[in-house]
């Protein structure tokens, strides 16, 4: 019935890959392929005006796993109703990638959802230095989850945007989402107040070895695209 479900919000939409399923003043949710979903909310810098924010949806079965908030929280359970309600799905795990707002604004959502937090140990320690809301339970370097019967690895790999930036690859459908650590096509640097930037190419010259099958990345802020988003960055940051 599920998947009946999804083909025909693809039937309605365009073929599977990247067409918008749902959308609001606060948020949208685009398919990129059988399992899996971006959700885009905005946050309002001074900067760099209105960003449009990327997260990712994984899903196997009735289980999802979310893979950083929306920016606040009324995107939060704008996004944990349309799970619920249009996937039919229990969300099993939120994770957010790195401590900045676009990753776990709406973690406190979440939470009050009772659904479960997972984090980086490193996020964990500079969420709770700067006040934020703090994910429940840590890791270190690497760890997984299971959602339905799949696997989904969670990877730190070095420091670049922020000292505690980790990814996320769902090896089933070959997706990696790369967060904020990852630029799209033709993208400057942005904001570089809590990065190494003499780290960064490192990093992502480690992701590239270990995820050299990657089909789908997806950035933290931006287009989609393939591992021509890898290269992009750690060309963009080479020293």
């Amino acid at each position: 019935m599920k998947r009946l479900l999804f083909v025909l919000l693809c039937v309605s939409f365009g073929a599977i890959g990247q067409q918008k399923l749902y959308t609001s003043d606060r948020l949208i949710v685009t398919s990129l392929s059988e399992n899996t979903f971006v959700h885009t909310s905005f946050l309002q810098t001074d900067d760099f005006g209105k960003v449009a924010c990327n997260g990712l949806i994984i899903r196997d079965g009735y289980e999802v796993a979310v893979f950083d908030t929306p920016t606040d929280d009324p995107s939060s359970q704008e996004l944990i109703r349309w799970v619920q309600e249009v996937l039919k799905c229990k969300i099993v795990a939120i994770v957010p990638t790195h401590f900045h707002s676009d990753c776990l604004g709406g973690l406190s959502a979440f939470h009050a959802a009772g659904i479960p937090s997972i984090a980086n140990e490193k996020t964990i320690e500079l969420a709770s230095q700067n006040q934020m809301m703090v994910p429940q339970k840590g890791f270190s370097n690497k760890s997984s989850l299971l959602v339905g019967g799949k696997e989904v690895q969670l990877r730190f790999f070095g420091e670049g945007h922020t000292r505690d930036n980790v990814v996320a690859y769902f090896p089933a459908e070959q997706v990696l989402f790369g967060g904020c650590l990852i630029k799209e096509l033709q993208a400057t640097k942005g904001f570089l107040g809590d990065a190494n930037v003499s780290a960064w190419s490192e990093t992502v010259a480690k992701i590239q070895s270990a995820f050299s099958q990657v089909k789908h990345v997806v950035p933290g802020h931006g287009a989609v695209g393939d591992a021509k988003l890898l290269e992009y960055t750690r060309q963009l940051f080479k020293q």
